[in-house]
């Protein structure tokens, strides 16, 4: 363990027509300084997420965050990308350097404004994830690749809708409780699972209800070397932060198994010298459901083609063996893609500091995240406990 979060905030995620990019990171950089209780001018580094694709004009960003306090200023700040993961990329730089010591206390924001762009474009800049050369040309942009992912799966495994259609309503019901979500509402299960005018079919067997939903918001955590954590009023440390990359095209890979997830999570799993039974709560990467599903495969929570067991018997729902996405996930929460990772960081902290009010899962000492760019391209385990 040799970097802990001890502070954070986090925006509603949702369309904000009053808020810029700029705005957004100012917001939440000035909230975790202050609930840090450290002053800017103590910050060693800044990592900004910020994914933009064209979703915004002004790029170049990781200076932004310098408008959040004057105290930052010739502060080194660098922006982080790697696609959905794009977050966690620049959290996991902030531990990085920490543990390198190159830093002693790391600002990390993640942030995105995507609902100005119009939905054509929208699909565009997400496809731009994907590998463009083979499946550049999957209609309904990155929703038509998991589409395709959803049909490989079914071809291999058989229907899984109802599974799917519970895995949504599980993550609305979750969501409910997450003042952060952008959409707080159960909307039930047979309304998951019914294709209807107000829940059409999008790409392949996926309807509107499994996929996340387009977002502006964004996080924020502070991070410090352990030493400094444990004189602070909370310190929520690292115990493992795994990275794994594997390749972009999808025809070089076995496509429903997620692989760079399981090794992420065997390896985040082998450095935090735990096992998944050890965890109280999981926050994973829910972009489509068909995703959770094969993410419970990935962690371990199911052998290969039986994922639709842990939503039926209802380990993964919030007092189960163990809960996933008790935030709602990025299902109810909304997927703000830079944001995303820095706020399942912020979210499993609050958990864990039982500060994480309707949706607290009771006696939570050990959670893990799971953030993912691309089609498990670039795969993110982060595992978190409570030492103060």
């Amino acid at each position: 363990m040799t970097a802990a979060i001890v502070g954070w905030a986090h925006s509603p995620f949702g369309r904000q027509d009053g808020e810029t990019v700029e705005s957004l990171i100012v917001g939440v950089a000035r909230g975790a300084l202050a609930h840090a209780g450290i002053a800017a001018a103590d910050v060693d580094e800044i990592f900004l997420g910020h994914f933009n694709a064209g979703f915004s004009a002004q790029d170049f960003t990781a200076s932004l965050v310098l408008q959040a306090d004057p105290g930052l200023r010739f502060k080194r700040a660098t922006r982080v990308e790697n696609a959905c993961a794009t977050g966690s990329a620049a959290v996991h730089q902030g531990v990085r350097a920490i543990a390198a010591g190159a830093a002693r206390v790391v600002l990390v924001v993640g942030v995105e404004k995507m609902t100005d762009t119009p939905g054509p474009q929208i699909g565009q800049n997400l496809l731009r994830a994907s590998y463009l050369a083979e499946e550049g040309d999957i209609p309904a942009g990155f929703a038509g690749v998991f589409g395709r992912i959803t049909e490989a799966y079914f071809q291999r495994y058989g229907d899984q809708s109802d599974a799917l259609a519970a895995i949504a309503a599980k993550n609305h019901r979750h969501g409910v409780a997450d003042p952060f979500a952008q959409m707080r509402k159960d909307l039930g299960y047979e309304f998951c699972r019914t294709e209807s005018e107000k829940n059409p079919r999008v790409a392949g067997p996926l309807k509107r209800t499994d996929c996340s939903l387009v977002s502006d918001g964004a996080a924020a955590i502070v991070l410090t070397d352990m030493p400094t954590a444990l004189g602070m009023e909370r310190a929520v440390a690292i115990r493992a932060a795994s990275h794994v990359q594997d390749f972009l095209p999808m025809s070089r890979r076995d496509i429903v198994r997620f692989e760079g997830c399981g090794e992420a999570w065997s390896r985040a799993l082998t450095e935090a010298r735990l096992t998944l039974d050890d965890l109280d709560l999981v926050e994973t990467h829910d972009c489509f459901t068909i995703a959770e599903l094969i993410e419970y495969e990935a962690m371990g929570l199911a052998a290969p083609g039986r994922g639709a067991d842990v939503i039926r018997d209802g380990h993964s729902a919030i007092g189960g063996r163990l809960p996933v996405n008790p935030s709602g996930g990025l299902k109810s929460k909304g997927h703000p893609i830079g944001a995303t990772g820095v706020s399942m960081h912020a979210l499993c902290a609050m958990q864990l500091t039982g500060q994480a009010g309707d949706m607290q899962v009771k006696d939570a000492e050990l959670a893990g995240l799971f953030n993912m760019g691309g089609a498990a391209v670039a795969n993110y385990v982060s595992i978190l406990q409570a030492v103060r």
